[in-house]
């Protein structure tokens, strides 16, 4: 699939992973709608890359909202032939220690976003693209999912999010199996430990640990590595219904 001039979907995209596919496809002069909530670092990126870049202030894990959201982009540039989801939050908590039980809503917070999240958005932009014109593989449409690591490899005080996880995960292949009907292709990435938002806030000295534990390259990823694979998936017809590790080949300790 090309992307000049076809518009792509892509949640959590003012920051992180998001944002660095948002330049990535911009810069293949495809089209993209940011949905995220985050509306001062989405603008600033809207003003950046120019006109080809819109915004619609979104939190998934609203059905109606996830909806307006695919409306908002085919009201605006006629059709939708990708989404790229990045949205996502962690909350590291173990089920009983100093603060406490973990909590089902606590849990529940974290499955609504990475998970429910991830399939409104999937269901409402696969409507669109049933409808759009095929390429000569018979292609309408591709859902990137991101996963992470700790689908495989959740460590202590990772249950909600592991499981969240897991379940994108678990629901690739399904997904690719029931959409090949449509063209549309669905395939999830797993990143292990990335300089995110998620890991801003940490020490040099925390980071420079973290990135050690990674066997090759050692350092953290950058997001930038992220989105070269999402670019290779939109472009390779024959990548479907499977779970891409991007992860320097770490696993995971207990803790």
């Amino acid at each position: 699939m090309r992307m000049k001039n076809k518009t792509f979907l892509v949640t959590g995209g003012a920051s992180g992973l998001g944002e660095a596919t948002v330049r990535m496809i911009a810069a293949n002069e495809g089209n993209i709608v940011i949905v995220d909530r985050d509306e001062l670092k989405a603008f600033e990126l809207v003003e950046e890359l120019g006109s080809q870049v819109s915004f619609i202030q979104t939190d998934v894990t609203d059905d109606e909202e996830a909806k307006r959201a695919v409306d908002f982009a085919l009201e605006r540039y006629g059709s939708i032939y990708g989404l790229v989801n990045c949205a996502g939050i962690g909350i590291a908590k173990k089920i009983t220690g100093k603060s406490g039980i973990h909590g089902i809503d606590t849990f529940k917070k974290v499955l609504n976003v990475n998970l429910n999240g991830t399939f409104s958005m999937i269901q409402h932009a696969t409507v669109a693209m049933q409808g759009n014109e095929e390429n000569r593989d018979g292609e309408r449409g591709v859902i990137i999912n991101t996963a992470s690591v700790a689908a495989f490899d959740g460590q202590i005080g990772q249950a909600a999010y592991a499981a969240s996880k897991g379940a994108i995960v678990s629901m690739t292949l399904p997904l690719a199996r029931e959409l090949a009907t449509h063209g549309i292709r669905v395939i999830t990435i797993a990143p292990g430990i990335f300089e995110t938002p998620m890991f801003a806030s940490l020490p040099a000295a925390a980071k420079e640990s973290l990135g050690n534990m990674t066997p090759f390259p050692k350092r953290l990823g950058n997001p930038k590595e992220y989105a070269q694979l999402t670019e290779h998936i939109i472009k390779n017809p024959m990548l479907n219904g499977e779970v891409i590790r991007l992860d320097g080949a770490i696993r995971m300790q207990m803790k």
